[in-house]
Parts: C-alpha cells; sequence; structure tokens
C-alpha cells in the first residue's frame, strides 16, 4: 500500500502530471470545499523550477474557473429561489456587493470568505465575464505571493 502510494505521488509530481494535477486540485479548491491548492502548486514548484510560472498559470485558472463554477451555482440558486420567492431580501452584505460590482471579486482570494463570495456573486447576477477577470487577478496575486512566499522560506538547495 505504502509503496503504491509513493508510486502515485512520484507520478503525480512529474511535469506531465504535475500541471493537470495543480489544475484540478485549484478547480477544486475554489469551490466551497474545504482544500487548499497552495501546496499542490508549492510542491510542483519545489520538485521542478521550471515550472513555476507554468504552475502558477495553470493554478490561476484552474482557480478562477472553479470561482466562475461557484458563480454559476450562486446564480442557478438565486434562479431556482425566486421561482418560489416573489421578492428576494438581501443583507447588509449582500447590498455591499451589488454597490462594489464585480470588482468585489477580487477578495476572492481570501480564505473562507472568498469562495462564498464567488457564489453570492453569482446571486446577484454580477456579470460573468467582469467578475472571472476580477477573480483572475486576485487569484493570481495569491499565487505569485504565495509561492514566491514558500520558496523564500524554503529555497531551493545550491
Amino acid at each position: 500500500m505504502e509503496a503504491a502510494l509513493q508510486s502515485l505521488l512520484h507520478a503525480l509530481a512529474l511535469p506531465e502530471y504535475g500541471l493537470s494535477t495543480v489544475f484540478v486540485v485549484a478547480f477544486v479548491s475554489a469551490t466551497l470545499l474545504p482544500l487548499g491548492s497552495e501546496p499542490a502548486v508549492f510542491g510542483l514548484v519545489k520538485l521542478n523550477a521550471h515550472l513555476l510560472w507554468p504552475a502558477i498559470g495553470v493554478a490561476t485558472l484552474g482557480n478562477t474557473l472553479g470561482g466562475m463554477t461557484s458563480w454559476w451555482l450562486g446564480r442557478a440558486a438565486h434562479n431556482a429561489l425566486d421561482r418560489w420567492r416573489d421578492s428576494p431580501t438581501h443583507a447588509h452584505a449582500l447590498r455591499w456587493l451589488e454597490r462594489m460590482g464585480p470588482k468585489a471579486c477580487v477578495l476572492s482570494f481570501l480564505p473562507l470568505v472568498g469562495d462564498p463570495l464567488c457564489a453570492v456573486a453569482g446571486w446577484l447576477r454580477l456579470p460573468a465575464l467582469p467578475c472571472a477577470g476580477w477573480m483572475a487577478v486576485g487569484k493570481f496575486a495569491r499565487y505569485v505571493t504565495m509561492t514566491t512566499a514558500l520558496l523564500w522560506l524554503w529555497p531551493q538547495p545550491a
């Protein structure tokens, strides 16, 4: 069992599998499931330093698409709820998000609130393309910052 796990981990670290693994982990972690993608990005870059920018790009794409999945689910939930209710109610946070518009999606990188924020943006029917753009900006900045910080803390051996 341990040998099989080692073999699987070794295969996932290979560049041809590593980027697809980073994409899947980043995608899933941007949904409402509690999962962090930074360790996958850091692990791949630590084992394959030449994949720094491809890993950050793939993680940004996967995380943004996962955020847009949450956006779509929020929009679908709103549409479904509107069929049963005449007038939707908005809490203080919803009014703030409506006031901020798609720019608020730049905060999608934040732990705990970022992923639900994407769903609420969809719920409010904020425009998809601007939301995706702002999500991508925030998520790209997070991956660059986190990966750089981790590489600084644990530099490549000489």
